[in-house]
This record gives C-alpha cells, sequence and structure tokens, in this order.
C-alpha cells in the first residue's frame, strides 16, 4: 500500500473532495485524522474506514480559527505519534460571491479568513509538525479559477485560490532541503455539494460546463487519486507544482508562451 506507515491530517473531510481523500487514504493503509466543522459529517466518514478496518480518528474544528488550526496538529501528533501528510483542503465558496462591484466586504473577509488564512495557519503548525518526522508532503488545495479566472463571477474565491498558489510555491522553495515537498491542487470544475451549490440553476452549470473539453464536472475520487499521488511517495521528486486536474479546461484556453 502506497501510503502504509504514514499519518496524514485532512482538513475539510466531511465531504467532497476531503471525504473522498481520507477514504482512499485509508485504504491505501494511512492512519487519517479527518478534520471538519461538521462534527456528524466527520464522524460517518470516520465510521466508514473504522468498518473496512482502516485506522482513523475525527477531530471537530474550524480552520478559519488559529487555536483550532494548532489543535488539530497537536491532537494528530498526540493520537498517531507523527505527522507525515498534511492536506490543507478544507474551503467554501460564498453565493453571495461576485465581482469587486456587489461582493460584500464580510463575504471577502470570511473567503479570505477561511481559504487563504486557514491554509497558511495549517502550515503554520503542520510543517513543524512534519519536521519532526523527518519530512513529509504538504498539499494546499487551490483551484483551476486561480489560472483562469471564473466565467461565472467569484472573486474572493478566486483571489484566495491564487493565493494558495503563491503560498505554496514559495513554502515549496524554502522547505525543498529540509525533506518537505510542497504542492497545489488545482481541481477543475467538479460535481461536489460545494460547487453545485453555488452553481446552483442549469443556466450557470452550464456556463462553467461548456468550457470543459471532456463536457463534464469531475468527481470528487478523481480528485483523490491526484492527492494520493502527491502524497505518496510517487511524487518524490516533485514540489512547487500546481497541479492541474481540470478535465482540460486550462489546456483550452491559457495561450502558450
Amino acid at each position: 500500500m502506497r501510503l502504509s506507515n504514514k499519518v496524514a491530517l485532512i482538513t475539510g473531510a466531511g465531504s467532497g473532495i476531503g471525504k473522498a481523500s481520507a477514504l482512499k487514504f485509508a485504504e491505501e493503509g494511512a492512519k487519517v485524522v479527518a478534520m471538519d466543522i461538521n462534527a456528524a459529517a466527520v464522524k460517518e466518514v470516520v465510521d466508514r474506514i473504522v468498518s473496512s478496518g482502516g485506522q482513523a480518528s475525527p477531530y471537530t474544528g474550524d480552520v478559519g480559527k488559529e487555536a483550532d488550526c494548532k489543535a488539530m496538529i497537536s491532537f494528530a501528533e498526540s493520537q498517531y505519534g507523527a505527522l507525515h501528510i498534511l492536506f490543507n483542503n478544507a474551503g467554501i465558496m460564498d453565493g453571495d460571491d461576485a465581482d469587486a462591484i456587489s461582493t460584500d466586504n464580510a463575504v471577502w473577509d470570511r473567503t479570505m479568513n477561511i481559504n487563504v488564512k486557514g491554509v497558511f495557519w495549517g502550515c503554520k503548525y503542520g510543517i513543524p509538525a512534519l519536521l519532526r518526522a523527518g519530512g513529509g508532503s504538504v498539499i494546499n488545495t487551490a483551484s483551476f479559477v486561480a489560472v483562469l479566472g471564473a466565467a461565472t463571477p467569484q472573486l474572493a474565491y478566486t483571489a484566495s485560490k491564487g493565493a494558495v498558489l503563491a503560498m505554496t510555491r514559495e513554502l515549496a522553495v524554502i522547505h525543498a532541503r529540509q525533506n518537505i515537498r510542497v504542492n497545489a491542487l488545482c481541481p477543475g470544475p467538479l460535481r461536489t455539494d460545494l460547487l453545485m451549490d453555488f452553481l446552483n440553476t442549469e443556466a450557470k452549470q452550464q456556463r462553467r460546463l461548456v468550457h470543459v473539453p471532456m463536457g463534464r464536472f469531475g468527481e470528487a475520487e478523481e480528485i483523490a487519486n491526484a492527492a494520493l499521488f502527491l502524497a505518496s511517495d510517487d511524487s518524490s521528486y516533485v514540489t512547487g507544482l500546481d497541479f492541474l486536474v481540470d478535465g482540460g479546461i486550462t489546456s483550452a484556453y491559457v495561450t502558450p508562451e
């Protein structure tokens, strides 16, 4: 198994990419700390892992709170003795997020607090834990919209994911010689509750889908497979990557230099 003897902490593990990744990582032998703000959802994920013979523990917290980010790292180390994989996946996409003219300051601040500060705090407290373990992998969930911009306006979300890309690149350079790899996972449009709740009409969905060469939304399990690659030693020479898993959308619209 590709993650035997590894301890992985996944935020936003109660649904979507986080849930699929928690199940996948456990299947590949990892001891998983599944973190989410939704206690019932994350307990259900852990129960599924344990009932299948895997090892997992739930942790309820809010990545928008520094104390919770610090505590989740301490919990992982106390529960399993080390931390080798940190998957900063939790994030929001506010339904009132739009363009610069109409997006409220409160929507902007909340999005930045969770999507950017949550990743920063995860790294602030998680990277020292990886160093104590002798190294490891950090995966930060960004998005294809940080590369392209979104056809359906969502300025705060797009800007927050651009910040995640920039932060990931710098952390990768800083820690490259400390046996720590830091990569950004950039999903394309997915059939998850997060996106479907935002694209809440058929017209909005088609406006997004028409740009995807594969002609369909991706599935959370497909992104979990990409996260597994970044978490495992299969990607031992990969760091600072914007790993686009997007059905071809960026290839269709990004012009080569």
